[in-house]
């Protein structure tokens, strides 16, 4: 996905992040969602179905990655 089919993109961070620069933003476009680095905005855009994206967050929730 382009840069350009992202303009306008309701880009957001967690608000555990506080005013940190290192952080992933997130966004829903085009029933996907899209993550990218806060430090790079123009750099590259991982998309995600919305689904698995769904997914990922319940297995961060329940521990699969590791201790919280």
């Amino acid at each position: 996905m382009g840069e350009a089919g992202l303009s306008g993109a309701p880009w957001r961070k967690s608000s555990y992040s506080g005013n940190g620069a290192s952080c992933v933003e997130v966004a829903p476009v085009h029933g996907a969602v899209v993550a990218r680095d806060s430090k790079n905005p123009t750099g590259p855009v991982l998309r995600f179905k919305s689904r698995r994206w769904v997914s990922f967050l319940h297995a961060l929730e329940n521990g699969a990655f590791g201790p919280q």
